[in-house]
């Protein structure tokens, strides 16, 4: 990965001397060609994920069910805290574009999503052969 972030720098390099070069006038012409080549850098990456993914959960179920492992502390609590990190941002944010009803909408989203959670049993990390039938289905 590290030889292609050398390739993107050296990419956003030669866009930014073109646009010097070029001038302004060129400018979204030019950042439209850089952005074309980060996306299909991430859709190549995304691509060879998705196959790795696929390969995996075909192994997975080849295998059969596995015996049952106990949630560590992250697993059970994961959303939590996802939630208490974003908590600051998104207040924030609510709060610079619309005052203390920003934040209350902020937090009423972050409570509600986290009440959701709590409310459906937690499965988030569940594998798909745990799910019980009241759990979303695929």
């Amino acid at each position: 990965m590290e030889a292609r972030d050398h390739e993107l720098k050296k990419e956003l390099a030669a866009t930014l001397q073109a646009r010097g070069e070029l001038g302004a006038e060129y400018e979204s012409v030019l950042i439209e060609s850089f952005l074309e080549k980060v996306e299909r850098r991430l859709d190549t990456t995304l691509d060879r994920r998705v196959r790795r993914q696929l390969a995996e959960q075909q192994m997975t179920n080849a295998r059969g069910p596995r015996p049952a492992q106990p949630e560590s502390f992250g697993e059970r609590h994961a959303l939590g805290i996802v939630s208490l990190i974003l908590a600051v941002p998104l207040s924030a944010i609510g709060v610079v574009n619309a005052g203390m009803g920003g934040l209350v909408v902020a937090w009423l989203g972050i409570v509600g999503v986290n009440a959701f959670q709590a409310a459906r049993g937690g499965g988030l990390f569940r594998r798909r052969d745990e799910r019980t039938s009241s759990d979303w289905k695929d």
